[in-house]
């Protein structure tokens, strides 16, 4: 909890806010000037450009916060792709549980790609090593087999019986302070897309979706690699050894010196190791070029846009997507004597006046044609694109 009474989350959002309003001159002037609600301000900010910035404060002056709400999640949803698109898949992840009236433990979820690749091959690893339950007979009424495929024999039962395998591995596996081996999530990607997460090139799971360039690059920060060589013609040409996993030695002294995430700010247990410059740029596997950060700050790191510099553990930068360096100190402003008269004599000066219909919006109660705002949206900035 913060001294203004926000939680984190709370404080970062609000933090990204002014941040984006600070190239959206139009939304921040008309926000300034009591015509743009904060929770507006926050909708938009997520995908106003210079670009289509008026037309977003159009949107936003002329319905209310819910149409502008579905609006922008409907253009998150059709018009990102790329980094965009992994940023939008974090953000969007989620996984609820609760239990039902049966007392049944009923889970729900959104996963990542390279997260749902991991969680689908540990439940069938999961599902091979449970028995099968015997084949009911040629002669079995088809009364039998229901009732046998709902006692455990059918799929969706074998996985949920792998789930609780899942589960009990879990809390058997050693601790952080060891290291066992790897999970096998097989991700083919291109030299040149390691090396340049913007480069063309494959990036894909094996036998699911397709990554971004900087996705890959995070999860080879602490990964096997095996090299293979193709001709132009997709022919196997040689097969190099597996390399450049962090070793146990260095894991140890890592979390020795570590312990927390190195992410300014970040108080939470460092799970994964970052390298600082990457390996696949030349940087080497070693206590002055590693970090271990928390899952989030270490996406936060690749996908997120925010950057590292320096050689660990004291002479380290952290610059956020903007190149604004981060620090773990903050120092409040200091609050005048009698705030509410401050903000006055400052709207005074500025010549704002701010009444009861300063906020009002043109919308007389008509549906939200959704179809059409997106479309609106995504052509002007085709148009603007091309131009």
């Amino acid at each position: 909890m913060s001294a203004s009474g926000l939680g984190l989350v709370a404080a970062r959002e609000r933090v990204r806010v002014a941040r984006a309003l600070e190239q959206l001159p139009l939304i921040g002037e008309a926000m300034s000037r009591g015509q743009l609600s904060y929770s507006k301000a926050r909708a938009v900010s997520r995908i106003a450009t210079p670009d289509n910035e008026a037309d977003l404060l159009a949107l936003a002056r002329s319905a209310p916060a819910s149409h502008v709400e579905r609006v922008v999640r409907e253009y998150r949803r059709v018009g990102q792709a790329g980094l965009e698109l992994a940023q939008r898949q974090q953000q969007g992840r989620y996984l609820r549980t609760f239990t039902d009236a049966d007392g049944m433990l009923v889970i729900e979820g959104r996963l990542p790609p390279e997260v749902g690749a991991l969680l689908l091959q540990a439940l069938e690893r999961a599902d091979s090593c449970l028995l099968r339950p015997p084949a009911p007979p040629d002669h079995a009424s088809a009364e039998s087999s229901d009732i046998q495929n709902a006692d455990g024999g059918g799929p969706a039962q074998r996985r949920a019986d792998a789930l609780g395998r899942v589960a009990k591995q879990a809390l058997s596996a050693p601790g952080p302070e060891r290291r066992g081996e790897p999970y096998q999530v097989v991700v083919h990607v291109d030299a040149g897309v390691l090396a340049d997460p913007s480069a063309e090139g494959q990036c894909c799971i094996e036998q699911g979706p397709a990554l971004c360039g900087e996705t890959a690059r995070r999860l080879s920060c602490d990964a096997p690699v095996v090299k293979l060589a193709e001709s132009s013609d997709g022919q196997l040409l040689s097969v190099g050894r597996k390399s450049r996993r962090v070793s146990t030695a260095l894991w140890r002294a890592l979390r020795s010196r570590d312990r927390e995430c190195s992410f300014p700010g970040c108080t939470r247990r460092g799970q994964q190791v970052h390298h600082v410059r990457h390996w696949a740029e030349g940087g080497e596997t070693s206590t002055q070029n590693t970090i271990l950060a928390c899952n989030r700050c270490h996406f936060l790191l690749h996908e997120g846009g925010f950057s590292l510099h320096g050689k660990a553990p004291d002479r380290l930068t952290f610059l956020d997507p903007q190149g604004r360096k981060l620090t773990d100190r903050f120092e409040p402003p200091a609050m005048p004597a009698d705030p509410v008269a401050a903000l006055e004599a400052e709207h005074a000066r500025r010549g704002l006046a701010i009444h009861e219909r300063t906020g009002s919006i043109d919308w007389w109660g008509e549906p939200l044609d959704l179809d059409a705002a997106v479309s609106g949206l995504l052509g002007q900035n085709l148009s603007a694109a091309t131009s």
